[in-house]
């Protein structure tokens, strides 16, 4: 785009701007980002430094010091958070305005760092999050201590809290494929902003995580592939830190399956149970709901649990599950892997051939599964155990379920081997309830159940605002 054509505002790739051009458009009741007017942007401006120096003047013990905090941990060294900054609001707001005034070209004009636009400008590290200090001259434009910056950029950097999934010393930005996820997410930002600027921190629902914001707001997406990135950092003096997680351009068709499918609601809900955490006194301290999100997301550094992989041990933890239950969850992996990761692996012969051997061989059906268990993630013990299970069967006069060469998929060393036998681990447990061969007992607490159930029946990844922002 030219950058002379678009209005005093435009999203740009950068992340950060990103969020912020989005929280300004929602701030200002646009639609888009390029929608915005200069007298939007007056309006915007206006309510960030109502927003700034509240919080910058308020006791350590108000509400409202939770936003310094905010601030405190993108623009570290601004004259808002600085120490030495004004205890009076009135003279605070008048060092703060020429900030955001327009240009007055006092002196060359250089392209905006984000959009291009021509801009007087400097700004460095002190107001602008994960930016070089003013002494780094060398990754800067020859001869300028500072990165140009124009009047649309600099309220957009400042606007980015409201955008962003904020705690008291992070923030997280989205940047998706699908603007209308990008909408979605900031709408509930800027909404959860304005509550932790008035009311701070403790009028919020413990323990969401931004993964799930994403997650809902994906669900705009439609089913459309779409790739989603959450960068979550610290700019302090301290440690400042980036961190990168992403999900595959395929989780918002898988949502939509999830959506539209009952079985598979079922088990995003079971698993949503299982990862929440509880206190002694029955009190939710970790919520599943966006522990169960964060699984689609994997980690630039690799630092990051599969869903696939979680639902792996659940299914294990075989005392904790009924048949529907395991086949519930069995049957969100499987749809998991085909939607995101393209696989549909033939299970269904070497899964069979296991459960019979489980069934029919000799000794008690929870001993042999163990014995699976315990081979199962290793190839080679895999392909020793499907070796020593179809001569057993055959010993017995029963004929092996599949041929040895449907077992490479499983035993060989290959990419995604390890989630192969991870599926297949399920479908044996999928096959073994069906058949009513119970190796543990399943819950019997009747009232445990009758919770399990009405919460089973609660719709998946619904617009709570009450777990969001907390009740009233």
């Amino acid at each position: 785009m030219d950058p002379l054509s678009h209005g005093p505002l435009t999203a740009t790739g950068h992340p950060l701007q990103r969020a912020g051009a989005w929280a300004v458009a929602v701030l200002a009741g646009r639609e888009q980002p390029e929608q915005v007017t200069p007298q939007d942007l007056d309006g915007v401006v206006r309510s960030v430094l109502t927003d700034v120096t509240h919080c910058a003047v308020a006791a350590k013990t108000d509400a409202a010091y939770d936003w310094w905090k905010v601030l405190f941990a993108l623009y570290p060294n601004s004259k808002p958070t600085h120490a030495g900054r004004p205890r009076d609001k009135a003279l605070l707001r008048e060092a703060l305005e020429p900030m955001f005034a327009p240009d007055g070209h006092t002196q060359a004009p250089l392209p905006c760092v984000f959009c291009g636009t021509s801009s007087s400008v400097l700004w460095a590290k002190s107001v602008l999050p994960l930016f070089d200090t003013s002494k780094a001259l060398n990754s800067l434009p020859p001869g300028v201590r500072g990165w140009p910056v124009c009047r649309g950029c600099r309220v957009a950097m400042w606007a980015l809290p409201y955008g962003a999934w904020v705690t008291a010393g992070s923030a997280t930005v989205l940047a998706c494929d699908t603007p209308s996820a990008e909408y979605e997410f900031a709408v509930r930002n800027v909404t959860r902003a304005r509550r932790i600027a008035q009311t701070g921190f403790s009028a919020l629902g413990a323990g969401a995580r931004p993964e799930l914001v994403a997650l809902r707001a994906l669900r705009a997406a439609g089913g459309e592939l779409s790739a989603t990135t959450l960068w979550s950092f610290k700019n302090d003096n301290q440690e400042p830190w980036l961190r990168v997680t992403r999900t595959r351009r395929a989780v918002p068709r898988f949502l939509a399956a999830v959506d539209g499918n009952r079985v598979l609601r079922r088990g995003w809900r079971l698993l949503e149970l299982a990862l929440t955490q509880r206190d002694g006194e029955g009190r939710v301290s970790g919520d599943g709901a966006g522990e169960a999100a964060r699984l689609v997301f994997e980690a630039e550094d690799g630092r990051s649990r599969s869903l696939l992989s979680q639902i792996h041990r659940l299914l294990w933890d075989t005392g904790r599950w009924t048949g529907g239950d395991r086949a519930a969850l069995t049957r969100l992996a499987l749809r998991y892997e085909k939607e995101v990761h393209g696989m549909e692996p033939d299970l269904k012969g070497v899964a069979t051939l296991i459960a019979d051997w489980i069934e029919h061989g000799s000794g008690s059906p929870r001993g042999r599964l163990a014995e699976y268990r315990n081979a199962g993630l290793s190839g080679y013990q895999l392909g020793q155990l499907l070796y020593q299970a179809a001569f057993r069967l055959k010993l017995n006069g029963r004929e092996a379920a599949t041929d040895p060469e449907a077992w490479r998929p499983f035993i060989e060393k290959r990419s995604r081997a390890w989630e192969h036998r991870m599926l297949l681990g399920a479908e044996v447990l999928r096959i073994l309830g069906e058949r009513g061969i119970e190796v543990a007992e399943p819950p019997q607490d009747p009232q445990e159940r009758e919770r399990v159930e009405e919460l089973l029946n609660q719709p998946v990844l619904a617009a709570d605002d009450e777990y969001y922002f907390g009740g009233a």
